[in-house]
C-alpha cells in the first residue's frame, strides 16, 4: 500500500517538474501525478532503448531524471495533439 502512495507523490513532483519545462495547463494534484507515472513508464521505456534491464525484470527502471524526461515527452505530445 505505501508503495502505490510514493508513487503518486513521487508522480506529482515529477510531473510538476516537467510542467515547469513545458508551462502546460495541466492543472490539479491527480492530472499532474499522471503524468508523472506515465512519465515515468516512458521514461523507462527510453532508458531501454540505451541498456537492457537486469535479468529477470520485465522492464527498466527509469529514476528521477529519466522520470522527468519521459513527462516532458508525454507533456509534448500531449501539446501537438491537443490536449
Amino acid at each position: 500500500m505505501l508503495h502505490i502512495i510514493w508513487s503518486i507523490i513521487v508522480g506529482f513532483i515529477v510531473g510538476w517538474i516537467a510542467n515547469h519545462f513545458i508551462h502546460t495547463d495541466i492543472h490539479g494534484f491527480w492530472m499532474t501525478a499522471g503524468v508523472g507515472i506515465a512519465g515515468s513508464i516512458v521514461g523507462g521505456l527510453i532508458a531501454r532503448l540505451f541498456s537492457k534491464p537486469k535479468e529477470g525484470q520485465p522492464f527498466h527502471p527509469a529514476g528521477i531524471l529519466m522520470s522527468i524526461v519521459g513527462s516532458v515527452v508525454l507533456l509534448l505530445v500531449l501539446s501537438k495533439l491537443g490536449f
